[in-house]
């Protein structure tokens, strides 16, 4: 069986990674979803979708009733819950790119719009599907390190990384974009409620905007980087993209569309210099996080730090085990024997094979050949976690995540 699927959204995630996944895991691109004329065309052209199955707004293509097997969305943050709930009226089985909304009312409306539909949403927690956070959720299960206790996270989001998506990029100012934790963490906030295995009770962070902002810039920075005379800026769009893979992220979503790098370094938003103050999230946050059963997790999501990466230690009664993703290194230390075991992941692929990892996945699912990934009343709790912390962030207290409160 080749599932068909349509594709709401071409962007980098949309088409690069969603498209092109499926298409190799045998199914079949139907339909296509774009307000970029020229991003449509160079995506229809890539999967041989004909002009009338080209759509500039989902309207249109929701308006033909159920002419696929299933839908991805990979439309802006802002613009997840509207096809999210036309798609379930008709029965598709749908492809939720993170975060499944900006607001956590919607939450609920999903929900319910799940619960009376045929169809099944899977939330783009493509984490849960890497080689080596299943490696992590193994010794779990297998119960080495005894009654988990706490759990010590990062994301190391690296400083360029950070400059090219919450500075440059769509994701700069929230609103219109999800806020940073969830933009950038739902995923890391999905592994710690899959670890705890419960659902959150107790939130509270810290952080904010320390240094992308115009008091930061060096004297003499210019507004773009292609005219900037400072020499040895980190942040400097020429030395971030130019000599980078030209086919591959993050110069991709640069060129995406036709542009060559140089036109969008000169005239685009990702060759602007980083202190102009265009953006609002956070670039240094820390969450704790209070689950059923007692685990305690912090979370620690920065721009500051040299590696992409994420790091952890996991807290039992009877051991502990560190991991460093971007290496795929675990190590197990047993307290009952003082075994020291140390292993190292593939991780392959982007999100390490995680992105991989749930296409194929799903295509099962689609086929017949396996169970739904990941539940969406499981994946909206880190999106509820993610809305707490950010009300704690912004109003310095506690949030009980029982009560709403």
């Amino acid at each position: 069986m080749s599932p068909r699927v349509a594709l709401l959204g071409c962007g980098n995630r949309g088409a690069d990674v969603y498209g092109r996944l499926l298409q190799a895991g045998g199914a079949v691109i139907t339909h296509l979803v774009e307000p970029r004329a020229a991003r449509l065309a160079e995506v229809a052209a890539r999967h041989g979708v004909p002009p009338a199955a080209q759509f500039a707004h989902w309207d249109a293509f929701f308006a033909l009733g159920r002419v696929a097997d299933a839908v991805v969305i990979a439309t802006p943050d802002d613009a997840h819950v509207a096809p999210c709930l036309q798609a379930l009226a008709l029965g598709y089985d749908v492809l939720l790119e993170k975060p499944v909304c900006l607001h956590e009312h919607e939450l609920e409306l999903l929900l319910r719009a799940e619960a009376a539909s045929t169809g099944r949403v899977t939330v783009c927690h493509v984490l849960r599907a890497t080689p080596f956070f299943q490696a992590v959720q193994g010794v779990l299960d297998g119960g080495a390190l005894g009654r988990l206790v706490g759990i010590q996270h990062a994301e190391n989001v690296a400083h360029w990384h950070y400059a090219h998506s919450y500075v440059r990029g769509n994701w700069r100012a929230s609103p219109p974009a999800a806020p940073f934790l969830l933009a950038k963490s739902s995923h890391d906030l999905d592994l710690l409620r899959a670890f705890a295995g419960a659902p959150p009770l107790r939130v509270s962070s810290e952080g904010g905007l320390h240094h992308f902002r115009p008091g930061e810039a060096p004297p003499g920075a210019a507004a773009r980087c292609v005219v900037c005379p400072v020499v040895g800026c980190p942040s400097d769009a020429r030395t971030i993209y130019r000599g980078r893979d030209p086919h591959a992220w993050p110069v991709t979503v640069l060129t995406a569309g036709g542009q060559t790098l140089e036109e969008a370094l000169a005239q685009g938003p990702y060759g602007e210099c980083v202190y102009l103050g265009h953006n609002t999230q956070p670039d240094h946050q820390a969450v704790t996080v209070l689950f059923g059963g007692g685990v305690t997790a912090q979370l620690t999501v920065s721009a500051f730090t040299h590696n992409n990466t994420r790091t952890l230690k996991l807290l039992g009664t009877h051991g502990e085990l560190r991991g460093q993703m971007e290496r795929g290194e675990l190590e197990l230390h047993d307290f009952r024997s003082g075994a020291l075991t140390r292993w190292v992941v593939d991780t392959a692929g982007t999100h390490g094979g995680g992105d991989l990892g749930l296409v194929a996945t799903w295509l099962a699912f689609l086929r017949g050949a396996a169970s739904p990934p990941t539940p969406l009343a499981q994946s909206v709790d880190a999106h509820r976690l993610a809305f707490a912390a950010e009300r704690a962030r912004l109003e310095g207290r506690v949030v009980e995540l029982s009560t709403g409160v």
